[in-house]
């Protein structure tokens, strides 16, 4: 059922790079609705859910917690090294178009999208409803995912057929991903602060990410609509599954 599933993810990810290369008039509303579902997902469904399965303290505060904060603190870390080698490289060259940065950006993108589908099986061994609600959650920030992989590949002067070859990584790597948790079951604790942490990096990417993104050029109604549905109806999944 993961690897099925993941295979949704794998097509969101090749939509967000085709609307990367073709449209861009109405990404506003697909990322805000994106940002809410990933919004509802960590506070709803993900945090509540990693806090039971992990159990222990740490110095007082819950293991989970701890490592909710740590996934926080690693996806942001891992932005500012990307955007500091890429402010460094486009100092240096003329033209601020350095190949290698955008394919080291994009490896990254692939890195991070083989760790959504490893989520979506670690949450399908809690349950089917938690699974279903990670699931949602990676295949709505999938299309940024697509988006963005294509993007930055083109953007540092690479050509459209790398730049295909890397949006391609990028949607096969949810289903290895997901495939992956098919040879092994990890033990609740562990798995409590495995989602603990994807939860605290899914919260930086709607935050910081998604949503300013979906703000910055359209800051509509519409947009912010368009998030509020996206929590609700990872009320309504979270609701049904329990």
């Amino acid at each position: 059922m993961a690897v099925l599933v993941a295979l949704g993810a794998f097509l969101m990810t090749l939509a967000g790079g085709w609307t990367a290369h073709r449209v861009t008039d109405r990404r506003h509303l697909v990322l805000g609705l994106a940002g809410g579902l990933m919004l509802g997902v960590v506070g709803l469904e993900l945090l509540p859910e990693s806090l039971e399965a992990a159990g222990t303290e740490i110095h007082g505060v819950p293991a989970a917690l701890l490592l909710f904060v740590a996934g926080f603190l690693l996806a942001h870390l891992v932005e500012r090294l990307l955007a500091h080698r890429q402010a460094a490289h486009g100092a240096e060259e003329s033209d601020g178009r350095t190949p290698e940065v955008g394919l080291t950006a994009a490896a990254a993108m692939v890195g991070h999208s083989a760790m959504d589908g490893v989520a979506i099986g670690a949450a399908f061994q809690v349950g089917g409803g938690m699974g279903a609600a990670v699931a949602v959650a990676v295949i709505a920030h999938d299309f940024a995912d697509g988006f963005n992989t294509y993007t930055l590949t083109r953007v540092y002067g690479n050509a459209r057929r790398r730049a295909l070859a890397m949006l391609c990584a990028d949607a096969a790597a949810p289903v290895a991903g997901a495939a992956s948790t098919l040879f092994f079951t990890i033990p609740e604790p562990l798995l409590g602060g495995y989602l603990g942490l994807f939860g605290g990096a899914l919260l930086y990417l709607a935050a910081a990410e998604i949503l300013p993104e979906a703000h910055h050029q359209h800051p509509a109604r519409s947009t912010l609509l368009c998030t509020v549905t996206g929590v609700l109806f990872i009320w309504l999944v979270v609701g049904a599954a329990h």
